[in-house]
């Protein structure tokens, strides 16, 4: 599809296949194991057993690769991705560069299954400073950070990256490919949980992982196809039908980010608030920009009574989805304060959210 379309329209039309007379806009999903096969022979590429090929999962990755601009393998969970790409490119010697600030279960697998393997791994902060790159294999940045919500300059890395001889991959999750294009911005490899904003339902688990280098491509495959981390068809199905509404839903939730951020604040209990469309490099390598603000509340007590006294906010772990969402990150072992909140605003009417937040704060405030 041509990228002269707007958003909405590309979210809602990348990868759907030619109208047929009598058959669905979006076809169903295909539930097969084995399929039937040409009595003289299988034919590789052909639809042969449901863990290598299954053609719900071929048209999510169709039209997740249109918007990524590459071309797209879907994962049982973004994690599975990032684990695909790490255990695809490293090896025993090599070094692994990553985000001291970014998704915490990237920096345990790591210090675990990657150190037992003899990967050596350097952290940097996502918004630096950054050390050499000379004898990095890999450097993984994750833009905005989850979840302090950091930025980094892709293109500025990867130029540093790419002259030291290493290879440069991006997490888009934050982001989504509506957002930010980290292919075009030099980065070899985009990886992302399509569970958050991109699918944007909180009902099911997605990964992927997009590049233009074919051998890179191949390589996270066969691992995908011995490994077995495929996501199901009826996930597929579930991702690619809600792909058609995440221009419409990233909007609303940037609109109401801006607007929760600048409430917070002017709201004293809030303290440290922060939202990327404050940043310049935002608006420079960002096109929306997520509705995630980050901020802090005096102690875990004073979070707990603001959760409580919510009506419209609900406590959980994900983010992205259509239902306005905080969690206390302290609690799963991010190095935060105990009330620092990264907050999801949802898809309510903005009006409706503030007046929510406000007497929820207000609340807390009074412990």
């Amino acid at each position: 599809m041509t990228t002269q379309y707007g958003d909405s329209t590309r979210s809602l039309h990348a990868g759907i296949p030619d109208p047929v007379p009598g058959a669905p806009m979006l076809p169903g999903p295909v539930f097969a194991a084995p399929y039937h096969l040409d009595p003289e022979g299988y034919t590789p590429g052909v639809d042969g057993y449901g863990r290598g090929d299954n053609p719900t999962r071929r048209l999510l990755e169709s039209a997740i690769g249109e918007l990524e601009g590459g071309d797209c393998l879907a994962f049982a969970s973004g994690q599975a991705a990032i684990t695909a790409l790490l255990l695809s490119v490293l090896r025993s010697g090599d070094t692994l560069m990553i985000p001291s600030d970014g998704y915490y279960n990237v920096r345990s697998f790591a210090a675990s299954t990657l150190a037992q393997l003899g990967v050596t791994t350097v952290e940097a902060p996502t918004a630096g400073p950054y050390p050499s790159f000379e004898g990095v294999r890999l450097v993984l940045l994750e833009t905005p950070a989850n979840p302090g919500l950091d930025l980094v300059d892709i293109a500025e890395v990867a130029r540093a990256a790419h002259a030291a001889g290493a290879l440069v991959a991006v997490d888009n999750t934050t982001a989504t490919p509506l957002s930010q294009r980290p292919l075009e911005l030099g980065a070899d490899v985009v990886v992302a949980s399509g569970t958050k904003a991109l699918a944007g339902h909180s009902d099911m688990l997605l990964g992927y992982a997009a590049t233009n280098s074919a051998d890179l491509l191949d390589a996270m495959r066969q691992f995908r196809t011995l490994g077995g981390a495929v996501p199901s068809p009826f996930d597929c199905w579930l991702a690619r039908r809600s792909m058609g509404t995440l221009a419409l839903r990233l909007r609303q939730q940037s609109a109401s980010g801006a607007a929760v951020a600048h409430l917070l604040r002017e709201h004293p209990l809030a303290d440290n608030v922060r939202w990327a469309g404050d940043s310049d490099l935002a608006k420079r390598q960002m096109r929306i920009i997520p509705g995630l603000v980050s901020f802090e509340l005096p102690s875990a007590e004073h979070v707990a009574a603001f959760l409580r006294a919510s009506a419209l906010v609900a406590a959980a772990t994900s983010f992205g989805g259509l239902h306005s969402s905080a969690d206390r990150r302290h609690q799963w072992g991010d190095s935060v304060p105990p009330g620092f909140v990264r907050f999801s605003c949802g898809v309510e009417d903005t009006e409706d959210l503030l007046a929510d937040l406000t007497q929820a704060l207000d609340t807390a405030a009074k412990l």
